[in-house]
Parts: structure tokens; sequence; C-alpha cells
């Protein structure tokens, strides 16, 4: 199987593709010299990252018949000072919001997602020191 992202210029630095049917708008920020037309291309890693273990879990969490009331996937990442800037290590907070949720299970789907399915955490583990907390909030 192979990806594919054509992602085209489109006016001063911003760039657009079209993904799975959706617009997607990659821009610098006005203080870089951009327009501010869309999301900075080093942050979209840390959505892909969240997206990724965020679908898994709910979708481990559904076999397990559980729901949560609410779910975050939260990621911070430290970026490095020198160039090429880039990110050197990332943490994923899992935030759980509900009364009574079995928390061994949060944990397991968790457990699942970043060590069997996530493929984006895979690679980022690769690459960086990738830690992970698990959040409940009643």
């Amino acid at each position: 199987m192979k990806h594919v992202v054509d992602l085209a210029w489109t006016d001063n630095v911003a760039f657009e593709t079209d993904m799975d049917g959706h617009k997607v708008v990659i821009d610098a920020g006005i203080d870089s010299g951009g327009s501010d037309l869309g999301p900075r291309p080093k942050k979209l890693m840390l959505t892909a990252l969240a997206g990724c273990t965020g679908i898994d879990v709910i979708m481990i969490l559904k076999k397990m018949k559980v729901e949560p009331e609410a779910f975050n996937v939260i990621v911070e990442a430290d970026v490095t000072d020198e160039h090429p800037k880039h990110y050197h290590k990332m943490k994923v907070i899992y935030q759980f919001k509900g009364k009574g949720l079995p928390v061994e299970k949060l944990e397991k789907a968790v457990k699942l997602s970043e060590d069997k399915y996530c493929g984006v955490t895979a690679v980022y583990k690769k690459a960086m020191n990738v830690e992970s907390e698990v959040r409940v909030v009643e």
C-alpha cells in the first residue's frame, strides 16, 4: 500500500492539498512571512499522532463496551533550539471524562494503541522519546 499527498503551492508560502476529500491548507504565520491561512506543518505531526492513537483507543474501548462521556488526546512536544528545529520529545495525555470508568480498560486500550496499532506512534518512537499519561476526570 502507498499513500500519496499532492501539496500545491497557492500563494506566498501557502500550500493546499486534498486529503480523503477534505481540503487542507498549510501556511506559515504572519510573523514568519506567511498569511496564516492554515496550520503550520510541524504541528500537523502532533495532530497526526493524536488522531491516530485517539481513533485506536475509541475503537478498542467500543469493543470493550466502555464509552467515556468525553475523551481528549493532548500532545505536548519539545522543540530543539538549533536548526533544523524538530521535535525531540513528545508526551501524549489521554484524558477521559466519566463516572466509574474502568481505569484498567482505559490503560489497556492506550497500551494496545501505542504498542500495536498506531503507525504514527511507531514511527515517532523510532525518532524521539514518546511518553504517555492516562488521566481520568469524573
